[in-house]
């Protein structure tokens, strides 16, 4: 009888994989993302480990959005005081100071909740910009768009 191989914390390989997000489709991005995070893609994947690949992702500003959730989709926040409930849409987070936390947000949102989604959020990097500071790291870049035809609209 065979056993399931369980991997250990101190068995874990992680590798440093880069993408260009200028034109894929945030959701389909984001599940991509959120599995390699999370490890699901290699073998010995163990749900317990952290044991995803760490993830750099540039041009994180110029996702593409399908459909009308640019304006119809409304991200709610409270500020703490009596009647603060405010929100934004999509288009105004995208175009604010800080773009790429909508992608940070979508791939939270994808991760099982707790102790291990904020180890593993850790290892994701994600820039408005073609800039990062992750180049000693050589990682290997991904290329999503020719993984199938529709993570990247036109």
């Amino acid at each position: 009888m065979r056993t399931t191989l369980s991997l250990k914390p101190a068995e874990v390989r992680k590798d440093w994989v880069l993408i260009d997000a200028e034109g894929l489709v945030l959701g389909r991005l984001a599940a991509l993302i959120a599995a390699r995070l999370r490890g699901k893609h290699k073998p010995q994947f163990t749900p317990h480990v952290d044991c995803g690949d760490n993830v750099v992702v540039v041009n994180a500003g110029r996702v593409r959005i399908t459909g009308n959730k640019l304006d119809q989709s409304v991200f709610y926040y409270h500020t703490g005081y009596p009647g603060g409930i405010k929100g934004r849409t999509l288009r105004q987070r995208l175009e604010s100071r800080h773009p790429e936390r909508v992608l940070e947000k979508a791939v939270e949102r994808m991760i099982t909740r707790g102790p291990l989604q904020r180890r593993q959020m850790r290892h994701l990097h994600v820039y408005a910009g073609p800039e990062h500071p992750h180049a000693a790291q050589a990682p290997r870049p991904l290329d999503v768009a020719a993984m199938n035809a529709k993570n990247a609209r036109s």
